[in-house]
Parts: C-alpha cells; structure tokens; sequence
C-alpha cells in the first residue's frame, strides 16, 4: 500500500498542474476553481450551510462541465442577517475550518464591503486569499439577497476536480438562473454587453427539457421580485436589430473566441431564445391574471 504523501498541499499542488496539463486549461484558473471549489465544502460541513444558495458560474460548471468557463469569483444567494460584520464573522468561521486538502485560507486578509448598491436588496462581496503549496489564490466570493428562489432549490453535490471530499449544498434549480439572466435582458436593454447571459440560456436550452409553467413560475416570480413588468413584445435584446448591432456582435465573438461549439453569428442564438422566452413570458402573464 503507497503511504500517503507527508506534504499534503505539494502533492494536491502537482495533482492540479498534471490535471491542467491533461485537460489544457490555465493552472492559474484551476487553482482558483479548487480554492473555491474546497470553501463550498468547508461551508457545507458549517452550520452555516442552510443559510447560502449557490449560482453563477461555478454553479453552471455542474450541468455543463464541458462548456465550463475560468471563474475568478464564487456567487452565493444568502439569507437572514445581510450586515456585513455579520458575513464576515461567519465566513471567518468556515474558512478556519481544518481540512486536508493543502489549502490554507488567510482568515486575516478576509475583507468585506457591499455591491449592487443600485439594488434594494444589495449584496457583499468577500475578499480574501488562500495559499496551496507556495501558490496564492485570490478568493472572492459574492452574496446576494432578496432574490426569488423559484421552482424550488435543489440539492446537489458539487463535483471535485481531485478525489476529495465533495461539498454537498443547496443551489438554484436552471429555471431560476434562466429568469434572472432573461431579466437583466430586459432591463438592460441595448445597454447589455453581458453575452455570457445569451450563451448560458441558449446552452441550457440545448442541455435541459423545460416544463413550461415551471419555467414560467420563476419568470414570473424573478421579474416580480426585480420589478420589472412581464414583456409583452419581444424586448430590444431579442431582436434582430440588436443581434445586427455592430458592437454586440463585436461583444459576441470576443465571447466566444474560446468556446469551439457555440453559434459564429449571435443571431441564431437570439432567434433561438426569442421564442423560448417570449413563450414563458406569455405564461407567466396568464398565470398572474386573478
């Protein structure tokens, strides 16, 4: 039997530089993904763990592994007491928290101050700093509030880039995360230069089998929240004007330079939303009506 390796974070170190070789994806991106990746797990085993939802992109990398994009921050929902000492407190917590996994959190580098500031129920954003043999990792972390939840959370376990432990934590279900990147179309309008939104929803088209009133009970229930009216009329960034617009389709293929397998030309991407949308969007207004 191979005695176990006595310097636990070179050997998970050389692990992740020999997976990047594997699978050519930057080390640095990698590093950052595991650091993240082993504070959703120390945050699982907390008694914190009920209180945080995650989304964004790491959330994404679950269902799409193959179309998995270099994240530089982890994207929580969080309940309950939104102050920021408060936050900090028990994120000081779980990052304290021993594992053996070679990865060092620098509780004393652990900053915090708010975003969204434009949105009633605001946000934090946690900044901080994890070592790995030698290696420091940035760590950001943003937590939102006050957004709906749904069709309902799921629960998942999160899967791991080596074979350690996975965190095993609550997480949008993909009807909640199409609603909200189908409102920040709407209310961005020409002003939307987030192409990953566009991408996102047409992928998880192309992966998932929607039911469409539990599509449109988290549409209804997002732009409610957000206080956006339903669009009865396809919304600026669902038409062929803003698809032709020479900056979006600057935006786009700067967007997916790197993603072999998406559509050359945003215009099929937004023909192929348009009507999906727009269908739940139709729905969720029936379903509104006393």
């Amino acid at each position: 039997m191979a005695k176990p390796p006595t310097d636990i974070a070179a050997s998970v170190r050389a692990r992740l530089l020999n997976l990047a070789r594997q699978t050519n994806q930057p080390f640095d991106v990698l590093l950052t993904r595991f650091v993240h990746e082993r504070l959703l797990y120390r945050l699982s085993r907390s008694p914190h763990a009920d209180r945080f939802v995650l989304k964004g992109a790491m959330l994404l990398t679950t269902w799409l592994p193959e179309t998995a994009r270099g994240t530089r921050d982890l994207d929580l929902l969080g309940f309950g007491d939104a102050s920021e000492q408060r936050i900090l407190g028990i994120f000081r917590e779980v990052l304290a928290i021993a594992e053996d996994d070679g990865v060092a959190f620098d509780i004393d580098a652990l900053q915090v101050g708010l975003i969204r500031e434009e949105l009633e129920y605001g946000g934090i954003r946690l900044r901080g700093a994890a070592s790995l043999s030698g290696a420091r990792i940035a760590v950001v972390v943003d937590i939102g509030f006050g957004d709906s939840v749904e069709p309902g959370l799921e629960t998942i376990n999160y899967p791991v880039l080596l074979d350690l432990p996975a965190p095993r934590l609550r997480a949008y279900a993909p009807e909640t995360v199409i609603a909200e990147k189908f409102q920040a179309m709407v209310a961005l309008g020409r002003a939307n230069s987030r192409m990953k939104d566009f991408y996102d929803i047409w992928i998880l088209t192309k992966t998932f089998a929607f039911a469409p009133d539990r599509l449109a009970r988290a549409v209804a229930a997002t732009f409610a929240r957000r206080q956006t009216a339903l669009p009865t009329d396809r919304p600026d960034a669902l038409t062929a004007d803003f698809a032709e617009d020479p900056l979006k389709q600057r935006q786009w293929a700067a967007f997916i330079a790197d993603i072999d397998h998406a559509p050359r030309q945003l215009a099929v991407v937004v023909d192929d939303l348009a009507p999906f949308l727009m269908d739940a969007a139709a729905i969720a207004s029936r379903q509104a009506l006393p």
